[in-house]
């Protein structure tokens, strides 16, 4: 782990720090930086400007190939000219598949020597709809190489779970090797009267506190309530998806707009075709006809009468075509296809080679790939969970008296294959 480049905001945040792993900046802060145990309106609004500058165009990036609005979506031609624009969904299917794989099938927590008070945090787990939300964090680290969580008490003191927009939330570390959660923070624009924006509200998340700043923009807030949790730690938790924090589309984004590029063209070029011009040579402008008065011109003539008398025997009709190479481009889209599916390690499910009587070993060694980006994925989702439980366990210690070790539990996840003798080939 290297120290990255100086940011504009290093200077202007005191004990801020920025470490960066490959694709992604993580921030760091100094414990000095905690006052009383929260950060000070001026620090949280700079950390929060660094990360809208640093981070965010990355993943409003991912987000819109995900959307379907891939740079191909705003490719501008010449007036006239043809401008098909195809942006194919692949980043939705590679999240999809890999998030799916992981936590398609619910988590499993099982302990030996404390059942009964695990039985009560599932119960509590179950109420806060856990298994959906695990889904959508798989979903959230697939996309965008992390997913957030926030845990709180709702009105009658339960435990509860909020995933929250990655782009909107983040947690920052210590500047020990360990780098522990030190503050979450989440954001949001206030609207006012008829929609009009009114300011920015902050929740800033420290192992005690929570402070809520609000003011007219991130670089003028004031606090404006500020009270203590029962959670023993930063109750915001990220699931990364893997060390860099990279999500799974990244690595082929060059290769969806080759793609989108290719089939987009590749449509203009059959509609250039079906658009082709009528060369006339040796034809006037107007060619006289049975009635002396029909001076329509020859274009006009041809759409309606759909037949032409030329004026002598050199002159000649023929369209101006563009040769296309199906054949070609058929293999160019094939080889993409394939680099997509090979290189994101989700295979594509709709292949030939996935057919009905592929024995359960051949469809193993198909799938090997994604299962081991899956067990990657699985490691760092764990610790997560491993997170969650912690601060689960202290709220309901707290809240029920409820006494768990979440370090005695075990997570286990399950993988969603079909059933079957492929099943029982990938199995072992």
């Amino acid at each position: 782990m290297t120290t990255g480049a100086p940011s504009l905001f290093t200077d202007l945040c005191p004990g801020l720090r920025q470490i960066r792993k490959e694709l992604i900046l993580v921030f760091t802060l100094d414990k000095e930086s905690l006052s009383g145990g929260a950060l000070d309106a001026r620090t949280a609004g700079r950390l929060v400007l660094a990360f809208e500058c640093e981070r965010l165009p990355r993943l409003a990036r991912l987000r819109a190939y995900y959307d379907g609005e891939a740079p191909i979506s705003h490719r501008r031609r010449v007036h006239g000219a043809p401008n098909n624009r195809l942006s194919h969904p692949f980043a939705r299917y590679l999240v999809t598949m890999a998030s799916g794989y992981l936590a398609g099938c619910p988590v499993r927590y099982a302990s030996e020597t404390q059942p009964e008070a695990l039985a009560a945090t599932m119960a509590a787990y179950r109420a806060a709809n856990s298994d959906n939300l695990d889904a959508e964090l798989a979903a959230q680290a697939s996309l965008y190489g992390v997913g957030t969580e926030l845990l709180y008490l709702d009105e009658r003191a339960r435990l509860r779970f909020a995933t929250l927009d990655p782009t909107r939330a983040f947690v920052v570390y210590d500047d020990t090797v360990a780098h522990r959660p030190v503050a979450g923070l989440h954001w949001h624009s206030m609207d006012g009267v008829f929609g009009g924006r009114k300011g920015v509200s902050l929740a800033c998340y420290t192992a005690e506190r929570m402070c809520v700043f609000e003011g007219p923009s991130l670089s003028a807030l004031t606090a404006v309530s500020d009270e203590p949790h029962i959670f023993g730690g930063v109750p915001l938790i990220e699931y990364w998806n893997d060390a860099q924090e990279r999500g799974d589309v990244e690595p082929v984004l060059s290769l969806l707009d080759a793609y989108d590029t290719l089939q987009s063209d590749r449509l203009n070029d059959k509609q250039e075709f079906a658009d082709s011009l009528l060369v006339l040579t040796g034809v006037s402008e107007v060619v006289s006809g049975d009635d002396p008065n029909d001076d329509r011109p020859v274009s006009r003539r041809l759409r309606e009468d759909k037949a032409l008398a030329l004026p002598d025997r050199e002159a000649r009709v023929e369209w101006l075509t563009k040769q296309l190479n199906e054949a070609d481009t058929q293999v160019l889209a094939s080889a993409l296809r394939s680099d997509i599916h090979k290189l994101a390690m989700v295979p594509d499910l709709s292949d030939e080679r996935f057919s009905g009587n592929a024995s359960g070993v051949a469809l193993k060694y198909k799938l090997l790939g994604l299962e081991q980006l899956v067990m990657i994925k699985e490691r760092y989702f764990r610790e997560g969970l491993r997170g969650r439980l912690r601060l689960a366990a202290r709220a309901m210690e707290f809240g029920s008296g409820v006494s768990l070790d979440p370090e005695a539990v075990e997570i286990t996840f399950s993988r969603t294959l079909p059933t079957g003798e492929i099943t029982e080939g990938l199995e072992g």
